[in-house]
């Protein structure tokens, strides 16, 4: 074969290397062809978007950001905010648009829907819980879970329905992430549209489900050991008058300390008492 031609196939073969009998050390040679470090004031501008929200913007999807409750640029929450906007509804559907609205709130982007409230207004027992729970955050509707079930019957006991005579919701709207128990600034912002929503259902009588509910509408401390089955009053600017309220067990804790029915029970007949 002529030499020339040899060459060239060693070339289609991939050999374009020549190889001598001394050795080679191939890691200095990259290191020497290797382009020299680029200092900060000659690299690329800052404004220069990275690789990745370049490729994000052409698959048209959003770019990586940071948390997603920072994506939106708002401002947070403020009670002032909340109680304006809260103050300003004049139906249930106005309050619906006014907690939509609100900007600026983290819960409001962790949750998957807003848990408003479901029953009817002017209704006897308003039902009000703590928080959704998962079952709660994916149907948006208040006490749908194994709690909501027993809470149903509960009310069913004493003659009550959320289709009939019933009104039921939740302080905060949006299901803190994991369940958690909601913090004092989460609670201080929903407040105020709670009371709105007591003030637009207008209920014979208020019926907080738990502790927290218990100690936030009645400004108690106590526990809900304490507070359960006690006939307090609920009072509010947009109220022609106090309302009657009877703290009430939860129904998950229920289930749990399956003992205390016996009390919850006795609680029941005091609302029943109370609406005759």
């Amino acid at each position: 074969m002529p030499h020339e031609a040899l060459l060239e196939w060693y070339v289609e073969m991939g050999a374009d290397e020549a190889i001598s009998a001394a050795e080679t050390n191939w890691f200095a040679a990259s290191e020497a062809a290797a382009p020299a470090p680029v200092s900060r004031a000659e690299s690329a501008p800052v404004s220069a978007p990275p690789a990745a929200h370049a490729r994000a913007q052409v698959s048209g999807a959003p770019a990586q950001a940071g948390p997603r409750a920072q994506t939106s640029g708002a401002e947070p929450a403020t009670d002032k905010a909340a109680s304006a906007l809260a103050a300003a509804a004049q139906s249930l559907d106005e309050l619906r648009a006014a907690l939509e609205s609100l900007e600026g709130f983290p819960l409001k982007v962790t949750a998957t829907n807003l848990v408003f409230g479901e029953g009817v207004e002017t209704p006897d027992v308003m039902f009000i819980g703590e928080a959704p729970g998962a079952d709660e955050d994916r149907q948006g509707r208040p006490f749908v879970g194994a709690s909501g079930r027993l809470l149903d019957r509960m009310m069913a006991s004493i003659g009550l329905d959320r289709a009939e005579n019933a009104y039921i919701t939740n302080i905060l709207p949006w299901r803190p992430p994991g369940n958690r128990e909601p913090t004092a600034a989460e609670i201080a912002i929903c407040l105020p549209f709670i009371r709105r929503h007591i003030a637009l259902v207008r209920p014979r009588i208020i019926v907080p489900v738990g502790g927290t509910a218990a100690k936030t509408l009645l400004d108690q401390r106590q526990g809900i050991m304490r507070l359960r089955g006690r006939r307090f009053e609920f009072s509010d600017p947009g109220l022609e008058q106090p309302l009657p309220a009877v703290p009430l067990f939860h129904p998950a804790f229920l289930l749990r300390s399956a003992g205390q029915k016996a009390l919850a029970w006795r609680d029941l007949l005091t609302i029943r008492q109370i609406i005759q």
